[in-house]
Formats: C-alpha cells, sequence, structure tokens
C-alpha cells in the first residue's frame, strides 16, 4: 500500500506585562537564531527580495504594476507597493503605503470575529518592507496598534478546531511582533505566547482532526491555512523557527490532501475549483481557490526533496499563475519554478486522510477524470455538517454533490436543510418523536430523519484536543473501518451508527467499491431499533434524472451518472425537485440565496415494506454524456450475504459486519480487513 499517513488562552493581565526577551521558547519549534535588527526580514533580506526578482521576472512585473498602476483592495495594493519599494528602493512608493497602513493604526480596534488579523498583517508587511519610510511617531502609533488590538483580542477566537483560528487570529499578530521586534518592547513576549499556545492547544488540533492532511473543518481549511503557513515561513525566516514540526502527520500530507481536494478540469481564470466539504464557498470563483494553490506551493517548497511533493508541484505547475490578477505577489513569493517536477501521472490515484475521516480516489490524473470524495469522520466544530456516510462523484461536472446553500450561519435553510442530512448523500431513520434544538443557535423546526446534533455546545464546537479526548464517547461519532486502494478498484469502508441517535439506530455500516474508472457499487446495511421507523437512502444528484430502466440517469453538461437501485427489490422511489427540494415534513427551508450551481433533485429510496434491518445497494456509474447504456446488475441474497454481478466483476458483501470478497477478471481477493489507522505508519 502506497498511502503512507498518522494553548492556555492568553489573559489580559498576561497581555498586559508582556516584555520582549524570548526566554523559554518552546523547544519543538527547533533550533533558531537571533530575529535580525535590519529591515526588511520577514521574508528575507532586501538582498534576497532583489534576488526572487530577477528570478521571478513575469510574477514580479506583474506585482510591479499592481503596485504602480492597478485598481485593487488595500490587501494586494500595499503588498504589492511593500515589495516594489523594498527591492527597487522606490522612497515615494514606501511612503504611500505607509500612508495607507496608518488608516488601520489610528482607526478603531477590532475584535472579535472580523478580519482584524489580516489588517495587522498587511500593515506590519509595510512596516517591514519600507521601514525607513515610517516617521518616529508612527512607529509608536503602530505598537500601540499591534498592542491594544493583542489586548481586545486574547480571548477571541479560542476554539482551535473552529473558524480559522490562526487565519483570523495569529498571523496578523505573528507578523506584527516580528515586523517590530526590538523596537515593541512587548514583541519578543506575545510571540512566545503564541508559540505556547500552538505546541499546547493547536498542534495536537491538527495532528488529531488533520491526520493525513485532510482537516475536519471542511471548506474552512483554504480561508485559513495559507496565512498561517504564510506566518510559519515568516518565522523560519526571521529566526529560524519551524512551526510544521510539532504537527507533521498533517502537514507532511496536507499538500498530497489538498491537490485532491479539487475537482479534475481546469476552471474559469485557469483555476481549479475545491470540492465541498461541510461550510464554505467554492461553487463560484473566488480568491479561496488562489490560497488553496499559495499554501500547496509554500508546502513543495518547505517539502522540496520529497517525491510526492514533487509531483504536487507538478500539479500546481497546470496553473501557474494566480487566477486573481492583483494576487500576483502570491505568484512571486510563492511559486518556487526551481522545485524539480515529479511525475504526477505516476503518483497514487487514491489518499485517505483519517483525522477527518476523508478519503478522496481519481480514475487519472487527467483533467477529464473522474472523482471520487467520501466522508465517515468524527465532530470537531460547528462548520461541519451531520453528513457521517456521504459521498461525492464528479465527472466533466459534479454528478452527485453536496445540497443545499451557505446562505448564513444559522438561518432556517441552514440548519433546517444544508447542513443536515437530508441534504446529503447518506441514510435517514425516521422517527416521528425525535427533535433536534440549538444547532448554531438557529430556528430549529425540522426532523428530517438525520443525524443526531446534542453536543454541549449548540455549535457542535470543541475547545481543542484535550476536550476531545474527555468527551471522546460523545465526538468520536463515526470510524472508516477499511480502506483498499488495488488499482483496478478502490475499497472503502465505515462504520456511521454513532453519528445517529442510538435510542433509533443500532446499526448502519457502508461499504462502498470503486471499480475504475467510473462504476460505484454502494452496499448499505441498515438495522433499526423499531422495524416500523422509515429507513431512507439519499442520493443528492445536480439535476433531475430520466428514468431509463432499469437506471435512472442524471447528465450535467458533459458528465453523465447512471444510477440503479438493485436493492431492496421493489424499492420506492421518490424525487424531490423545483418546489419540493427544500421541503419535508409539511415545512419548507428555501435558502435566502444561492451560492452557485447546486443538486437540483434530491432522490430518496426506501424499502417497500417495514423491516428491522434493510440492505440498499445502489451500482452507479459515471460516464462521458454520449454513453447511452451501461451493464445492468443483478444480486443474489443468501442468509443474509449478499452477492453482486457487474460484468467481469463480482462482490460478495459478508453478512453482519463489513467485509467479503471481491473476483475480478477472473482473480479473486478479500476485502481488507485492514483497520485505516494502521496506514499511519506506511509503508
Amino acid at each position: 500500500m502506497s498511502c503512507r499517513l498518522r494553548l492556555p488562552i492568553l489573559s489580559v493581565a498576561a497581555a498586559a506585562c508582556l516584555l520582549f526577551p524570548a526566554e523559554g521558547r518552546a523547544a519543538a519549534i527547533t533550533k533558531r537564531h537571533l530575529v535580525p535588527r535590519e529591515h526588511p526580514r520577514l521574508l528575507g533580506s532586501r538582498a534576497r527580495l532583489q534576488r526572487l526578482a530577477k528570478e521571478r521576472p513575469d510574477a514580479y512585473q506583474r506585482t510591479v504594476r499592481v503596485a504602480r498602476e492597478q485598481e485593487a483592495d488595500d490587501h494586494a495594493k500595499m503588498i504589492s507597493m511593500a515589495l516594489v519599494s523594498a527591492i527597487e528602493g522606490d522612497a515615494d512608493l514606501g511612503r504611500r503605503a505607509v500612508q495607507k497602513a496608518m488608516t488601520y493604526a489610528r482607526g478603531p480596534i477590532k475584535k472579535g470575529h472580523i478580519p482584524f488579523a489580516h489588517d495587522l498583517a498587511r500593515c506590519a508587511l509595510v512596516y517591514d518592507l519600507c521601514h525607513a519610510q515610517w516617521t518616529d511617531a508612527e512607529r509608536t502609533a503602530f505598537h500601540d496598534y499591534v498592542n491594544r488590538t493583542v489586548d481586545a483580542n486574547v480571548r477571541s477566537e479560542t476554539h482551535v478546531f473552529h473558524n480559522g483560528w490562526y487565519g483570523y487570529k495569529w498571523w496578523g499578530i505573528g507578523l506584527a511582533c516580528y515586523a517590530t521586534y526590538y523596537e515593541n518592547s512587548r514583541a519578543g513576549q506575545i510571540l512566545a505566547t503564541l508559540e505556547r499556545e500552538y505546541e499546547a492547544r493547536a498542534a495536537p488540533a491538527l495532528e488529531l482532526a488533520g491526520a493525513g492532511g485532510g482537516w475536519a473543518e471542511g471548506y474552512y481549511i483554504h480561508y485559513w491555512l495559507y496565512e498561517w503557513l504564510f506566518f510559519s515561513e515568516v518565522a523560519r525566516f526571521c529566526e529560524g523557527a519551524d512551526y510544521l514540526v510539532p504537527a507533521p502527520t498533517f502537514y507532511r500530507h496536507r499538500a498530497v490532501a489538498s491537490m485532491f481536494e479539487t475537482y479534475p478540469g481546469i476552471r474559469i481564470y485557469g483555476s481549479r475549483r475545491p470540492v465541498p466539504m461541510g461550510d464554505g464557498g467554492g461553487r463560484r470563483f473566488g480568491g479561496d481557490r488562489d490560497k488553496q494553490l499559495s499554501a500547496r506551493r509554500i508546502l513543495v517548497n518547505r517539502f522540496r526533496d520529497d517525491p510526492d511533493h514533487r509531483a504536487v508541484h507538478a500539479f500546481n505547475e497546470t496553473t501557474p499563475r494566480s487566477a486573481v490578477g492583483v494576487y500576483a505577489y502570491k505568484d512571486f513569493l510563492w511559486r518556487a519554478a526551481t522545485v524539480p517536477k515529479g511525475d504526477l501521472a505516476a503518483l497514487r490515484l487514491s489518499h485517505v486522510s483519517p483525522g477527518a475521516g476523508y478519503v478522496y480516489a481519481r480514475s487519472a490524473w487527467d483533467d477529464d477524470a473522474t472523482y471520487f470524495f467520501f466522508k465517515c469522520g468524527d465532530r470537531f466544530t460547528a462548520h461541519q455538517h451531520l453528513d457521517v456516510g456521504h459521498f461525492l462523484i464528479y465527472r466533466h461536472e459534479e454528478l452527485a454533490g453536496d445540497g443545499g446553500h451557505y446562505d448564513g450561519f444559522g438561518t432556517a435553510h441552514d440548519v433546517n436543510y444544508h447542513l443536515r442530512t437530508i441534504a446529503h448523500s447518506t441514510v435517514l431513520v425516521h422517527d416521528p418523536d425525535e427533535r433536534w434544538t440549538r444547532i448554531r443557535a438557529g430556528p430549529v423546526s425540522g426532523n428530517d430523519g438525520g443525524q443526531r446534533h446534542d453536543w454541549p455546545h449548540h455549535n457542535g464546537a470543541v475547545v481543542d484536543a484535550a476536550a476531545w479526548h474527555k468527551g471522546r464517547p460523545l465526538y468520536d461519532i463515526a470510524d472508516l473501518v477499511a480502506f483498499e486502494d488495488a488499482g483496478p478498484y478502490v475499497y472503502v469502508a465505515g462504520d456511521c451508527t454513532r453519528a445517529y441517535a442510538a435510542t433509533k439506530l443500532e446499526r448502519f455500516t457502508r461499504q462502498i467499491v470503486y471499480l475504475r474508472p467510473g462504476t460505484f457499487v454502494v452496499f448499505d446495511r441498515v438495522r433499526s431499533r423499531d422495524a416500523a421507523l422509515r429507513k431512507t437512502w439519499l442520493l443528492q444528484a445536480m439535476t433531475a434524472p430520466a428514468h431509463r430502466p432499469p437506471h435512472r440517469v442524471v447528465t450535467n453538461g458533459k458528465g453523465r451518472l447512471f444510477i440503479q437501485t438493485v436493492l431492496p427489490r421493489g424499492a420506492n422511489v421518490k424525487m424531490a425537485s423545483g418546489d419540493d427540494l427544500y421541503r419535508y415534513g409539511g415545512k419548507a427551508y428555501p435558502p435566502k440565496r444561492t451560492t452557485g450551481p447546486a443538486p437540483m433533485c434530491r432522490i430518496e429510496v426506501s424499502p417497500p415494506e417495514p423491516r428491522a434491518e434493510n440492505v440498499f445497494l445502489h451500482v452507479l456509474t459515471a460516464t462521458d454524456s454520449g454513453v447511452e447504456t451501461v451493464p445492468a446488475a443483478t444480486a443474489d441474497v443468501r442468509d443474509g450475504r449478499v452477492t453482486v454481478t457487474l460484468g467481469g466483476a463480482k462482490m460478495v458483501f459478508a453478512a453482519g459486519t463489513p467485509g467479503g470478497r471481491i473476483e475480478l477478471n477472473g482473480k479473486g481477493a478479500p476485502f481488507p480487513a485492514r483497520i485505516v489507522a494502521d496506514y499511519l505508519s506506511g509503508p
């Protein structure tokens, strides 16, 4: 198998007495040198930046145009101006950048869940890169602005699993303190506190929820990781501190996981679309795509001798420019063309991130490949959905997608549909007496029959890894039981049982066999406590399917998905689309706004009669839209064992617990009993 895997809060009183000597800094961040006294230093010396300008002339000239000619947001404009001023010694340009920075330093102190750290970071870069252009009074004002912002936010964004804690908070504070080191008497000790917090609380969270490079918060990783890695690079430049060391099973696999977290194909403005995972955007073009690319670039440069990262570099080079033109400075800073390109075509076609419970697989590294994503992981924070067992299928376009719209945090649509199980491709077990309360403090009224939400915090968020382990019986809700990529097929098994209320569900296991290039055999065994509780198998179809017995056929652009319900025999199949898509239980929960292309039809499959245990067997085949038919599957059920025949493949799913056997082109092998955690140690 080629898959190689596995802060006490700063008080206001403590903040008030921070002094600058960096004594007692944590040892695990590795050896360090003294912070240089001269400026610039955040991104290396002036000489280094001048060398980069010669080595990366295209990106640098685009950065120059942003600095001197183009309209841009303050972030891109100020960083570009500061870089060009430092490299070319343009004092006038530097002075204009300082004047922009002073509008923030003189403005009100921002506090809480707003991007105050982004303000700090852009101003810190101007402070460092244009240091000679600041007056003494302006420097003093900036130090005061930094310190008062720290004091105002020592208790903000303290949940290390949630809301991009790093991106919103510590990257800006860290850059501001490295920029003002030796001049701001509190800078050194603030950095020491940052480091202690990171090692005590954040790094353990990365190792727990991020082992294998995925991140259980889902899509939000694209909003914060780039900034945190930016800070980590600054820490290396300034004093040799390596913040990647305390969380190796996250950082060493993050670039590969990130590559798998994009759909095949190059889209608008030369960008790649990230896959949907929990809350977030991505359906429409945005700068988060450039953040994802830049984060991979930083990691590739950091691990440039590793063959996997060289393959990631080859992948990155297929989109060599940031999609947002004014982000040219990101190309200038992070696109290291000196990294040798690896053989992307030879890289493995699947990856597993046990921390988040993610499995990713592709048919090839071509841009017209078939793509598959499966989620079966534990609970850590609010931006996750109630979607254990959910999967995505893509070929040319999304075919089986992620339902609903993130129209706001805690809206009626959000808490009753978008984040609920009914908006995902998994299973419902409807107990008419079940209730959901306090989800994101939103107006919850819908009983969708889905997964539970009974965590102490209304957001379902836990503060750090220590608290997660203390409350593990509550948060440990799912297991990736087995995973194997045998080449012609991928096998994954998940136990989804604990994601549901124990009062209604005794067992729900899902086994998926992905037969490359585009066929998925989905086998579910569901046992309820009461035979009368209605079970429903869900598929979130991007378009309403046509019925061509024995298949239903979803067509989206150049892609097509053939759907065959093999078991239960005589199943009741219902389509919810149009005005009925966001309606259940007699109530409708339409979104306040749409966020881009989303599933337009919810396919619901239920057994013809009530039983305590049901098996669901579906065969889904992703093809080009010109394909008119695919092979039909047959199933034989005996003593709880299900044998599926599909063309030259035969799969036997064992009775009871996940397991069984596959025969493909005359060769047989058992499904692996090896648990996913074994892959943490290789080979």
